[in-house]
């Protein structure tokens, strides 16, 4: 069995332990988050995907097996296309190569993060529009989450294989990001309409049986022989069409800082496990941060650059660090100017 199928078995077996500790421990009774529980959470979830850094800073070749020079080429050549060396000797390369995969680790975990909280709109919109109560926030979201890791899984492994045998893909990729990028940028958002009246809801209404009431904490249910679906059935499909909506950006984002499908896989992953803390942290924040889909348009018009013209960038010189870099300002800047320039409450005026 190679390392790459050994490496991905231990991070599989791994999440899967820390999803039943989420699930079976932390997540054991269902309740209302308070903002505490989700600020403990959302750090303890943040804490774990920074220090994941350190792991593919000192063992990042052991997931393409990495032994010899040859070896170093070859993976650099399909998967870390923008790394030049800058010194000699096999000892010596191995440590740029590692340090530049932490970087875009870094890089894609960050991205991942800004993407997601627009998703975290989405989702916000979809449990109030179903008028979900508080206390089944937490089961849902689990559900919701645990399906897009699945998801996630499937659509970046397909995706590094299609680009490793058809690189125009790239640039597809980075046009649709672009036009995305400008289009939020450039163009104000239409009101969301209510998710009870999209396709997908009233199809499901049509061909299964809804049990109509929140009184059950489950998905469905037997009753006169018959399978009921209960309305938070509705809200978690709703959510994964969201989220399979949301990874039409965020995937191709992640592929313009790395082709690598375990550096996009895990950054990817890590940045979804702390969704559903995150949630419930910035669900009473949404208008805090005006900028932040700026930045998010900002962020995506990057990628879509990047990825548009990664070879001439990769002919001047274009190193990990550097994508690091316009990330981080971009979210502190779009931050920063939210908290200067925050939106003024409408007045009320009296007769």
């Amino acid at each position: 069995m190679s390392l790459e199928i050994i490496s991905t078995v231990v991070f599989l077996v791994f999440i899967t332990i820390v999803l039943l500790i989420d699930l079976l421990l932390v997540g054991r009774k269902v309740h209302v988050i308070s903002s505490k529980e989700a600020l403990i959470w959302s750090a303890v979830w943040i804490a774990l995907g920074l220090s994941f850094y350190l792991v593919i800073r000192y063992f990042g070749h052991i997931l393409h097996g990495i032994d010899s020079p040859e070896k170093l080429e070859e993976v650099v050549k399909h998967y870390n296309p923008y790394l030049q060396f800058k010194t000699s000797g096999f000892s010596n390369m191995l440590e740029e190569y590692k340090k530049s995969q932490a970087v875009n680790y870094l890089s894609g975990y960050f991205i991942e993060k800004t993407l997601s909280i627009d998703n975290i709109f989405v989702m916000l919109m979809i449990l109030q529009g179903f008028s979900v109560p508080l206390k089944d926030y937490k089961f849902v979201l689990f559900w919701g989450i645990l399906g897009a890791i699945i998801l996630r899984f499937v659509f970046i492994f397909a995706g590094v294989a299609i680009i490793q045998r058809f690189e125009w893909v790239l640039l597809i990729f980075g046009a649709f990001l672009l036009f995305q990028g400008l289009k939020i940028l450039l163009f104000k958002e239409k009101e969301g309409k209510d998710p009870k009246d999209s396709f997908l809801v009233k199809y499901l209404k049509n061909h299964i049986n809804i049990y109509t009431e929140y009184d059950k904490d489950r998905f469905w249910f037997r009753q006169d022989k018959k399978l009921f679906f209960t309305p938070l059935f509705l809200v978690l499909v709703m959510i994964e069409f969201s989220d399979l909506i949301f990874a039409f950006d965020s995937i191709p984002a992640i592929f313009a800082v790395s082709r690598d499908p375990f550096i996009v896989f895990f950054s990817n992953i890590f940045a979804i496990l702390g969704l559903r803390s995150l949630f419930f942290l910035v669900a009473n924040l949404v208008n805090k941060f005006r900028f932040l889909k700026a930045g998010v348009a900002v962020l995506l018009i990057f990628v879509g650059f990047k990825l548009l013209f990664h070879e001439k960038l990769k002919g001047w010189g274009f190193q990990p660090e550097y994508s690091l870099y316009f990330i981080g300002f971009v979210m502190v800047f779009s931050i920063i100017l939210s908290l200067l320039f925050p939106l003024k409450e409408a007045k009320t005026t009296t007769h």
